[in-house]
């Protein structure tokens, strides 16, 4: 049996906001419709992703910034940033952990919240092995997202 993660739900303070941010970024709107004057989504989806993310009004009881740790997985981590940042986004530097592990911090902002004996170290991998490059970036309510390289998916991925 398939299960496809299809949509993640983000919760944000001002959709209009967060609906510029989102397109600037280069997510490609899908939809945004109102249901009265309580209840509007918008739906976009990041450049080749099967996954989109949603938002609105009436959407979520969540606290606005709460979604944290959002994965965009990119070929290439700096030319990602890169286009990112020629976007007009706001994206920290490229990183990997001193560990050589999967990144735990959280996502955006300038304290990182680390597993005992985890620190960011600037610059992408040594190595560039996948999964162990990371850049971050916030939307306008801090929704966390991270950039990470992959350049050849492990096994059944």
């Amino acid at each position: 049996m398939d299960l496809k993660l299809e949509v993640i739900v983000l919760p944000v303070s001002d959709v209009d906001r967060a609906k510029a941010f989102y397109e600037k970024a280069g997510f490609r709107l899908d939809l945004d419709k109102a249901a009265g004057e309580d209840f509007r989504v918008v739906h976009l989806t990041p450049p080749g992703s099967e996954c989109s993310i949603m938002f609105g009004e009436g959407m979520t009881p969540a606290a606005p910034g709460s979604a944290q740790g959002l994965y965009l997985v990119v070929r290439d981590i700096e030319q990602a940033r890169a286009e990112l940042v020629g976007r007009g986004i706001e994206v920290g530097e490229v990183f990997h952990d001193a560990g050589g592990i999967f990144h735990h911090g959280h996502a955006a902002g300038d304290v990182v919240h680390r597993a005992a004996g985890q620190a960011r170290v600037a610059g992408p991998h040594e190595l560039r092995a996948d999964y162990g490059s990371y850049a971050a970036f916030s939307d306008p309510d801090g929704n966390g997202w991270v950039l990470q390289e992959v350049k050849q998916r492990a096994p059944g991925r």
